[in-house]
């Protein structure tokens, strides 16, 4: 299964981390992921070929991919390929190039070399192993992040999640299940990726419950298939084919269309004296005004209650400072048992004495104050 948080989440062996903060292969009680992630497969019905697509082999990036890749790149951010006249730089300084020139280094290893490797950081918990299957695949977490290149402009970033879940899936690899690690990790660099463009789509969070993230995945998607087959793109028909309630679809087409404001924003009129958005907005504290009247009766009410305690005594007395005005006030049933009497007993001395207190209240108070008395 996936989880909510778009993550695998199939009864797996927790992989342990030991002192030094290196990997611990998990128990061979792990499972290859049944599915995808469920934001990127929501709208597709088909079981059979959802089972056929978890298990198409995924192969990492070759030479010729990256190269492909870093074509694609220079010619969307339209860098030279050599540093400005007049600057000291022999070339111009390109992290994501770099990277991938860091990642050309590691070859790519063969069915037998990685399974070798994986039974041995399974059963031996070689670390080196470890190292060697996360390096050999880091140009897949390259190509799989590249193919959200345009829903985030930032594809170091996405790179950086996507090494996060190659780890994970190292960790949970089970070589004795006949499939590749590049083809298992794929689900959990994905999983990684998507999960960092939700979380970082805008400042504001717009997708926090699993049908949300759906609509957020899905949404433009859906809609494009209903005008393509002719059929009204409305929230109805775009929430009868994703399988979410009309108002979320409503709800998320106002949030993916409204740009994030800040509070802080000015009004943008010279009239407006330099007031911003919060400005506006009513605040749910007291005025001075307010809080010095409240201070006020708070400091009354105590008085008068401190006089009306001073002419109780016996159990009356008890009640009012063990159940009326205590922090912690005791229950009905221990002032019954304190006095060898029922709980209703109890209870009827207590009503007689709040009786008397509202009507002094009332007297010195006047008749517009209510005293709330939360007692059983």
């Amino acid at each position: 299964m996936v989880s909510e948080s778009g993550v695998d989440s199939a009864p797996m062996a927790k992989a342990k981390t030991s002192g030094d903060g290196e990997l611990v292969p998990a128990k061979r009680e792990r499972a290859v992921p049944a599915t995808v992630v469920e934001a990127e497969l929501a709208d597709d019905d088909d079981k059979e070929a959802l089972a056929k697509q978890a298990l198409a082999e995924v192969s990492p990036a070759t030479d010729e991919e990256l190269d492909a890749i870093e074509a694609a790149l220079r010619v969307g951010a339209k860098l030279p390929r050599a540093a400005p006249e007049g600057t000291r730089a022999l070339a111009l300084r390109d992290p994501m190039a770099a990277y991938m020139a860091e990642v050309r280094r590691y070859p790519l290893l063969t069915r037998e070399e990685e399974h070798d490797l994986a039974v041995r950081w399974v059963e031996d918990g070689d670390s080196d192993a470890a190292k060697k299957l996360v390096t050999s695949n880091l140009r897949l977490v390259v190509k799989i992040a590249n193919e959200y290149r345009r829903g985030y402009q930032n594809l170091l970033d996405l790179v950086q999640e996507g090494n996060v879940g190659l780890l994970k899936a190292v960790q949970k690899f089970d070589p004795y299940r006949g499939v590749k690690l590049s083809t298992y990790s794929g689900w959990w660099i994905r999983a990684y990726v998507l999960k960092h463009i939700l979380n970082n789509w805008r400042l504001v969070k717009i997708g926090t419950t699993q049908n949300q993230r759906k609509l957020f995945f899905n949404l433009r998607k859906q809609r494009d298939a209903l005008v393509r087959a002719g059929v009204d793109p409305s929230a109805e028909n775009i929430a009868k084919g994703l399988d979410v309630s009309t108002e979320e679809v409503v709800e998320m087409q106002k949030r993916m269309a409204s740009p994030d404001a800040s509070l802080n924003a000015p009004l943008g009129s010279d009239d407006d004296g330099g007031r911003t958005r919060l400005d506006l907005l009513e605040g749910d504290t007291e005025g001075p005004e307010d809080e010095v009247s409240s201070n006020e009766f708070k400091r009354l009410l105590h008085d008068k209650l401190r006089t009306f305690g001073a002419t109780l005594a016996g159990r009356e007395a008890e009640i009012f400072t063990d159940r009326l005005i205590a922090d912690e006030p005791v229950t009905l049933q221990d002032l019954g048992d304190r006095w060898a009497v029922s709980r209703e007993r109890a209870r009827q001395v207590e009503k007689r004495m709040v009786l008397r207190l509202r009507k002094f209240l009332q007297e010195e108070l006047g008749d517009a104050v209510e005293i709330a008395l939360g007692l059983e």
